[in-house]
């Protein structure tokens, strides 16, 4: 007899035990269309492989979702509004801690939204999973593709310059409706954020001192259409929404979106580890404007040529000294010639 594959039931089996903790069994038979000694058996390897956990008496039993949970669920974007998906088929059905709850909160419904506003597709699937370490989030549509969608609106039809823009933060196709806040808050909310879309990715990681960087294309996504948005937070996280939030404002209540980070190696990467002109330098400046505060992040960063740091800190500091720039991470090389141009 043929062995039934566990992966295909654990995308729904989370929410079964929650809604039906006795009658487990018979959903199961009507589900899958199998007869009740099949069922029993995959409850118990559903039970083995920490998906379900037994409870109740031999002759009353029950059972409740495990140490690992997972819902999957598919929606149409025409009149979808974010914050039902959320309330109704994903938050009854995690244990969460009250601030990583509401992290994930914020980044499924910001990242649903995108999805609605932004992809031009179809349909958006969402994925979350908890382990006894992490809850992780997956948000994909069927949509253009977010670099296309950068390109059409803003003519950047470099992906990495596209990703150092969207970095920044304040970046948004509909201005009128969006303030592009959201992809940045929930990338900063992650320990680890992936992007992918039209055939390239760049992820984010909490911990690196180069935070962004691309990653080598997937072959299996290369024909894919769409934006897929994956992040991680570790359950044991001490980073709250408020901190996040309140790191990107110069104000004390948190609320103004002024202060941004802007990733160089991003776009050093591009160009062997080295930023030597006024043109890159223009391209960092690009849309500083928008913020009081401005951390230059030269992380990655190898070496930096006299015209990119005379432009970057000499000619655009005296030209807009209401925007104050803040170098960081720079290596002894890099240091020294910003130091040769005052900043």
């Amino acid at each position: 007899m043929r062995t039934t594959e566990l992966a295909p039931i654990t995308q729904w089996i989370t929410a079964a035990a929650v809604l039906h903790r006795q009658g487990l069994p018979t959903e199961l038979e009507q589900r899958l269309g199998v007869p009740r000694r099949k069922a029993l058996s995959l409850i118990r390897r559903l039970e083995a492989a920490q998906w379900l956990a037994h409870e109740g008496s031999p002759r009353r039993p029950a059972w409740r979702p495990g140490p690992l949970r997972q819902v999957v669920q598919h929606y149409a974007l025409d009149g979808l509004l974010e914050d039902l998906p959320w309330r109704r088929d994903f938050a009854p059905y995690f244990d969460l801690p009250a601030q990583v709850r509401r992290m994930v909160r914020h980044a499924f419904t910001e990242l649903v939204n995108n999805a609605i506003d932004h992809s031009g597709g179809r349909q958006v699937t969402v994925s979350m999973r908890q382990t006894p370490a992490q809850v992780q989030l997956l948000v994909s549509d069927d949509g253009c593709g977010l670099f296309q969608r950068i390109e059409g609106s803003f003519a950047i039809g470099e992906p990495a310059l596209a990703m150092l823009e969207l970095a920044k933060g304040r970046l948004t196709s509909q201005p009128e409706r969006h303030c592009g806040r959201g992809l940045v808050v929930t990338s900063q909310l992650a320990d680890v954020f992936d992007l992918r879309a039209n055939a390239v990715g760049f992820q984010r990681r909490a911990w690196s001192a180069a935070k962004w960087h691309g990653m080598p294309p997937q072959a299996a996504l290369v024909d894919r259409p769409g934006t897929s948005v994956y992040l991680a937070i570790a359950l044991d996280t001490q980073r709250t929404l408020d901190d996040v939030q309140q790191a990107l404002s110069t104000e004390p209540d948190g609320h103004a979106f002024d202060h941004t980070s802007v990733p160089l190696n991003l776009i050093a990467g591009t160009s062997d580890g080295a930023l030597t002109s006024r043109a890159e330098a223009k391209r960092v400046a690009a849309r500083l404007l928008a913020f009081r505060r401005a951390e230059i992040d030269f992380a990655g960063v190898d070496e930096v040529g006299h015209a990119f740091a005379h432009e970057l800190f000499s000619v655009f500091r005296r030209d807009h000294p209401e925007v104050e720039l803040v170098p960081l991470g720079a290596n002894p090389q890099v240091a020294s010639m910003l130091g040769a141009v005052g900043a």
